[in-house]
């Protein structure tokens, strides 16, 4: 069958909104017309996307399955006509993608010295994306902390950053000035993957709370600072690695000229972040 984009879409807001009437208000059209479409929409599929109810409408599991492919889809669709436009109308765009804590401007700044005709977009990256705008056309160039999925990506290294240990002020080893991977053995770790946290801030907000403890880079220390929260340093822990990823198929101008420029720039000394880090003392306030 082929894969009707504007059901699809329906579906989307159907899937976000769980009910139909903001749905149809978001979509500009009527509810018994978006009802029309997500009924035909399941009988072409061959199976049941929402459980409806008189008060709301839940995914079933085949509807939770389309919601994680559909937004991939919309995503490389939407992304691939704005290129077009774009090729149409004689820019060039690059748009590059960045985990939290690491800083691509000095090298955006060295890039368009050279460059000035290129618009450069920056995309801050949710913990939980890490290399995906890379693989669905959202960012040409991503500056990525391992680890993440190499697998079709071209990777050039450009440093390593130690990780500290991110306690509650509260916690018994808060007054230590150092600690070792034995030191946490049966602390709760707050790592996304056993808890789903949706952001920074909600995960040092459990960690000022007691809700456990969490390993950080340096430059995540650096960049976010909480009342609640100290860092130590882990004398046993191995840095992690940071490069600039590009898919390995489609890599054209101007990625090439900005992966050259980037790689001198965020290596420099200026640039390139320590792998190690002291406690908390004068110089080092409490994060």
């Amino acid at each position: 069958m082929d894969l009707d984009l504007r059901k699809l879409r329906y579906f989307t807001a159907v899937a976000e909104h769980r009910q139909f009437g903001r749905a149809a208000q978001e979509l500009f059209i009527t509810q018994p017309v978006l009802s029309r479409q997500i009924r035909a929409f399941e009988q072409e599929l061959g199976c049941t996307l929402f459980t409806r109810t008189t008060r709301s409408v839940e995914l079933t599991p085949a509807g939770r399955q389309l919601y994680e492919e559909a937004r991939r889809i919309t995503t490389v669709v939407d992304t691939a006509l704005r290129r077009v436009q774009e090729t149409a109308r004689g820019e060039q765009r690059l748009v590059v993608a960045f985990s939290t804590g690491l800083h691509v401007s000095e090298a955006i700044r060295a890039f368009t010295a050279r460059h000035p005709d290129v618009v450069v977009d920056v995309l801050p990256l949710r913990w939980w994306e890490r290399d995906a705008p890379l693989r669905d056309g959202r960012a040409h160039v991503g500056y990525l902390r391992r680890p993440f999925d190499d697998t079709g990506l071209r990777t050039l290294p450009i440093g390593r950053e130690a990780k500290l240990a991110c306690l509650p002020v509260t916690h018994p080893l808060a007054d230590r000035r150092s600690l070792t991977t034995a030191d946490l053995d049966g602390e709760p770790i707050l790592d996304g993957l056993k808890r789903q946290i949706s952001s920074l801030d909600e995960k040092f907000e459990l960690i000022a709370s007691g809700q456990g403890i969490a390993l950080v880079p340096l430059s995540i220390a650096d960049s976010y600072r909480h009342p609640g929260v100290l860092y130590l340093p882990v004398s046993d822990y191995p840095p992690v690695e940071t490069c600039l990823a590009v898919p390995e198929i489609g890599c054209a101008d101007p990625v090439p000229e900005f992966l050259a420029v980037a790689t001198a720039a965020l290596r420099s000394p200026a640039a390139t972040l320590p792998v190690t880090a002291g406690p908390r003392g004068p110089d080092r306030p409490p994060l």
